[in-house]
């Protein structure tokens, strides 16, 4: 009513069922408010063991960088054991099995079934007869068990531009391949050391029995990891340019025996 006329302005009953509608709707649409702001806008971060995308994603990552990790130091902790038997103590270290550090990722590596197809098949023939007089022997009849009684596999098929030189700290040779060549594994042995040095860009290397080593640098890609078992004549990597010390596509081959650096080319055929 107006006050100063007293004319009735607007009229409405009350009564116990529209209190209780009015309360209803007003209550509902509380409750969807709430519901609608807490789903859109990040107040929902605030609710106790709801967590965020980002924070989602980062455990995700985390998980995949300490399993990574994991990994890393099991290959780490095995290489140096490997070095330590072969330079410390002079023994020949126990071929591991890479495959057991492979099955702790999860995946299956057993039951891959591959096939070759012709061209593959035909390419594998034109390799393996090109290369199957690349075993080069030579007997040492006064030292059993030395460095001239082992039969080398070449690494790579090519020319050597850069010969060995152990007063100008040149301790191997360099050897110029085809592009895209794959080096092969000179010995029977065990990967040792497998990653990139800002002088010799990837380089992998390999111990063999009776304290021999050899390494392989400037390579593009590498194929085996550390601790991973090769044998002669498997491809280890790619022929490359990597490295502040390299000039061109080419392979820095050494050998070291008993922790001395010997000329490669007294040894195997390239």
């Amino acid at each position: 009513m107006d006050e100063s006329t007293m004319e009735e302005l607007l009229l409405f009953r009350l009564s116990r069922l529209n209190v209780l509608i009015v309360l209803v709707l007003l209550s509902s649409f509380l409750v969807v408010s709430t519901i609608f702001i807490i789903a859109v806008t990040p107040l929902k971060e605030y609710i106790p063991g709801y967590a965020s995308v980002e924070k989602v994603k980062q455990v995700y990552v985390n998980n995949l960088r300490i399993d990574s990790l994991e990994r890393a130091i099991e290959a780490r902790d095995l290489y140096l054991k490997n070095f330590k038997e072969i330079i410390l103590e002079g023994k020949n270290p126990t071929p591991a099995d890479s495959a057991v550090l492979m099955k702790k990722s999860g995946l299956d590596y057993e039951n891959i079934a591959m096939k070759h197809s012709v061209d593959d098949s035909l390419l594998r023939m034109e390799w393996e007869d090109r290369e199957r007089y690349d075993l080069v022997y030579y007997p040492d009849k006064t030292s059993v068990g030395g460095i001239n009684s082992f039969i080398f596999f070449s690494p790579i098929r090519g020319k050597i531009i850069s010969g060995f030189n152990a007063k100008k700290g040149h301790y191997g040779i360099d050897i110029l391949g085809d592009q895209d060549a794959a080096i092969k594994a000179t010995l029977d042995g065990i990967v040792i050391l497998s990653s990139w040095t800002y002088e010799t860009g990837y380089v992998i290397a390999i111990q063999h029995f009776s304290n021999l080593i050899s390494v392989y640098k400037h390579n593009s890609v590498l194929l085996k990891h550390e601790g991973d078992p090769v044998q002669a004549g498997d491809p280890i990597a790619i022929i490359g340019n990597s490295g502040e010390f390299s000039s061109g596509p080419h392979l820095h081959f050494e050998l070291w025996y008993n922790l001395n650096p010997v000329n490669p080319a007294d040894f195997v055929t390239f």
